[in-house]
């Protein structure tokens, strides 16, 4: 296993944690999250990134001050910073990786957050050196959880509507009707997976269309055009969001069995995908 326990037990686990305890990260937590950064630097499309583990300064902190939801970030000990090369498909890579990151915390028993804006001009962005052609899409929050949410929180998850999550039935198709966990076979619990990502404003953007018999699961995006989104955030976070998808799906894949590789071959489907925006398609081996 990638991890100390099951991904999709992590991936249950595991939800935003937004104010933590005053307590240190132990040293060993720090060095092995470390060594998974280092290690954890190419996604499916081959874009690189670099991250780094910093314990958290004031200075970090009035770096998150422009966002909405740093007034939500309380005490953090540490933070996740990351950077991608600016190609081709590396938000989406870029969310693969973050994701891995975050669930490597979370397997450690650390609460996360993720926190998108704008950060090449930010402090965060000079501790890790940016590059010219790199960008830093988001960035985490770490921590220890509080033993119980404040009722401040408490009103943040339900308004987020961050425990509810769309029904099968919404996400995941075959052809135009909704596929059933009996035709995704092997492949349900990777796909339930999905279901449980996390997504900015929890919009969960990601549609699935399942390839008539075969192992081929098409990703696209359903875009959604939000207000606050549009006035806070000049990263493409909902790509982003598919990359935490294809994270989940790939992972817990890995952990059954189920071998496969991510292409991109658009299969320019009628019907519901006109609606939406092909992104990648998994194709399985039959494994």
């Amino acid at each position: 296993m990638l991890f100390n326990k099951p991904v999709a037990d992590i991936i249950r686990q595991r939800k935003s944690i937004r104010t933590y305890i005053d307590k240190p990260i132990e040293a060993e937590k720090q060095e092995a999250l470390k060594n998974f950064l280092s290690a954890n630097t190419t996604g499916p499309f081959g874009t690189k990134s670099r991250f780094t583990f910093l314990t958290a300064t004031d200075q970090d902190k009035e770096a998150l001050k422009g966002l909405i939801t740093y007034g939500m970030i309380k005490n953090p000990s540490a933070f996740i910073i990351g950077v991608v090369e600016n190609a081709p498909h590396h938000l989406e890579d870029f969310g693969y990786l973050m994701e891995k990151n975050i669930l490597m915390a979370t397997g450690l028993g650390l609460g996360t957050c993720w926190l998108g804006g704008t950060f090449n001009s930010s402090g965060f962005s000079r501790k890790i050196a940016r590059q010219d052609n790199e960008i830093i899409p988001a960035v985490a929050s770490v921590g220890y959880a509080v033993p119980r949410l404040s009722p401040i929180d408490s009103l943040i998850r339900i308004s987020a509507g961050a425990d509810k999550r769309k029904a099968w039935s919404a996400l995941f198709f075959q052809g135009d009707k909704p596929l059933s966990t009996l035709e995704a076979g092997g492949y349900a619990p990777p796909l339930e997976m999905i279901r449980l990502a996390p997504s900015a404003s929890n919009f969960q953007p990601w549609r699935i269309i399942k390839a008539a018999n075969a192992d081929t699961y098409h990703f696209y995006m359903k875009r959604t055009l939000a207000v606050k989104q549009i006035m806070t955030v000049k990263s493409d976070l909902q790509i982003v969001d598919i990359g935490i998808a294809m994270c989940h799906f790939g992972l817990t894949a890995e952990e059954n069995g189920l071998k496969g590789v991510w292409q991109i071959t658009d299969p320019h489907f009628k019907g519901i995908a006109d609606k939406l925006t092909y992104i990648t398609t998994w194709v399985g081996n039959g494994q």
